[in-house]
């Protein structure tokens, strides 16, 4: 299983949206710095994962949310619950 996923910054309130397969140790490098792009801005915590059968599923739903026509069409809706 893949997984889409959205996290948010402890630290500035800022997103994050990523793919991975083994979405926890993913969790787990972001906030153990290891992630060069958010390394500055841990901790992090899980906001909003979408389970995928393949890589592709997920990184199209990753660069889906990362457009403004995603934002547009209500890829962060679910956040504001």
């Amino acid at each position: 299983m893949f997984y889409a996923y959205v996290l948010i910054s402890k630290q500035d309130g800022k997103f994050y949206i990523g793919h991975a397969e083994d979405l926890q140790e993913r969790l787990r490098q972001h906030n153990a710095g290891k992630v060069e792009s958010t390394r500055r801005r841990t901790p992090f915590t899980l906001a909003y994962a979408k389970p995928f059968q393949t890589r592709s599923e997920a990184r199209w739903q990753e660069r889906r949310w990362k457009t403004a026509w995603g934002h547009q069409q209500g890829g962060f809706k679910f956040l504001a619950q």
